[in-house]
């Protein structure tokens, strides 16, 4: 276990949350040295436990997204449930959560009553639509918001209908934006103020993403669109396919980066055409342009193409697939792919920790934990004695799970 110190260190977080957005942005506190509690229900915890790929029945992305925190198995149908929940709230600094609005608020959990028993509570509330508007106590998924933020709109071919990403990019986005806003909450604590709420919509935190999408419809009346690889007015910036059946991205949209290129590929005459000094003028030509390094890419191997490129100082890279990933010096070097151990002294692989602080890194301590691993030790912190944790159990109000993985070395 590291012995740096870490930034969010003496930081008690609740996670009422479950699956991507609230985990993840709990995750990222927990890989900062803030002790997270996450709550899960008695009756199979978070369904993030079963997605995906399983390893002997537990999700593998469960195990990272869980990493650092602690399980606490709680039904808060229970009455006695939800007091535990309020004596947690009132040793803690955040409460994360990203239930439909009003739910915890049926549940004797909302902001209110939360706020009274602990008036320096910073409350993360991720949703589909956020704590208020028309369609707030709509359900809202991050492929909702992906759709309703803009981004599907323009991910894809012209030709073809509008795509999601590979990945859950909507939740992941909203999970960013709560932890940027929490720290600023806790920032104003800090400066005397008061604790608040941190609302974020999905399809808000999406929106807050999409460039110039708005302004150029309101000034020009344009309509962004699909346009696959490449994006109008940035050129050279694209996609090409090698010899070999790779693809590999290049960017070049520099002005001396473009000269570099163009003499790369044996096109001194583009690298000198006045025309294409600056991104305009090569936008205007970019049919022309795409057609040179296409044929170009097309007659070379992707080892050929890269190293081309290497040499002339031009950023390009391989289309990473997760083989590549764990191959890859860079990512070694910075020590983005760590090991750990799953149950049973499996070895596996995941992604090591971001942002890297030159002071005080994060860093894993243990993957995600058994359902309910750590129930019978935060109900002793409370002040439970063994035999009121007994009838907790027996009532079916708390689950008590057995230990899980060691700590990670």
């Amino acid at each position: 276990m590291t012995t740096s110190p870490k930034p969010l260190s003496g930081l008690k977080v609740i996670e009422l949350g479950s699956l991507i957005a609230g985990p993840f942005a709990a995750r990222i506190m927990a890989e900062f040295g803030a002790e997270v509690i996450k709550i899960e229900s008695p009756a199979g915890g978070d369904p993030l436990r079963k997605w995906r790929k399983l390893y002997e029945g537990t999700s593998l992305w469960w195990y990272v997204q869980s990493r650092n925190k602690k399980s606490v198995s709680i039904n808060l149908k229970h009455p006695a449930g939800r007091e535990i929940v309020h004596k947690l709230v009132a040793e803690a600094d955040i409460v994360v959560e990203n239930f439909r609005p009003g739910v915890l608020e049926k549940l004797g959990l909302g902001w209110e009553t939360l706020s009274a028993i602990n008036p320096g509570l910073v409350m993360l509330r991720l949703s589909g639509f956020g704590q208020s508007g028309p369609l707030a106590q709509q359900p809202g998924f991050g492929a909702i918001g992906e759709s309703m933020g803009g981004l599907r709109y323009v991910t894809g071919f012209p030709d073809r209908p509008p795509v999601k990403t590979g990945i859950s990019i909507g939740d992941s986005i909203a999970a960013l934006w709560g932890v940027i806003g929490t720290l600023m909450a806790l920032r104003h604590k800090e400066n005397g103020g008061q604790g608040q709420v941190v609302d974020v919509a999905l399809y808000e935190a999406v929106f807050a993403m999409m460039e110039s999408l708005l302004p150029e419809f309101d000034v020009f009346g344009f309509v962004r669109e699909r346009t696959g690889n490449i994006m109008p007015g940035i050129t050279p910036s694209n996609t090409h396919s090698t010899q070999d059946g790779k693809h590999v991205a290049i960017g070049a949209n520099g002005d001396a980066i473009f000269k570099r290129l163009m003499r790369a590929i044996g096109r001194d005459d583009l690298a000198e055409d006045d025309e294409l000094a600056d991104n305009a003028g090569r936008d205007a030509r970019r049919d022309e342009l795409y057609a040179a390094i296409d044929s170009w890419v097309a007659a070379h191997d992707e080892a050929s193409v890269l190293d081309a490129l290497a040499a002339a100082e031009v950023p390009a890279s391989r289309v990473y697939s997760a083989a590549d990933i764990v191959a890859d010096p860079q990512y070694l070097a910075r020590q983005m792919i760590e090991t750990a151990l799953l149950p049973g002294g499996k070895s596996f692989k995941m992604p090591g920790i971001v942002p890297k602080l030159s002071a005080t890194p994060g860093n894993t301590e243990w993957l995600g934990p058994a359902l309910g691993e750590h129930t019978e030790e935060t109900l002793q912190q409370l002040g439970y004695a063994a035999d009121a944790i007994k009838s907790l159990c027996d009532a079916g109000t708390v689950l008590l799970g057995a230990p899980g993985l060691p700590r990670q070395s």
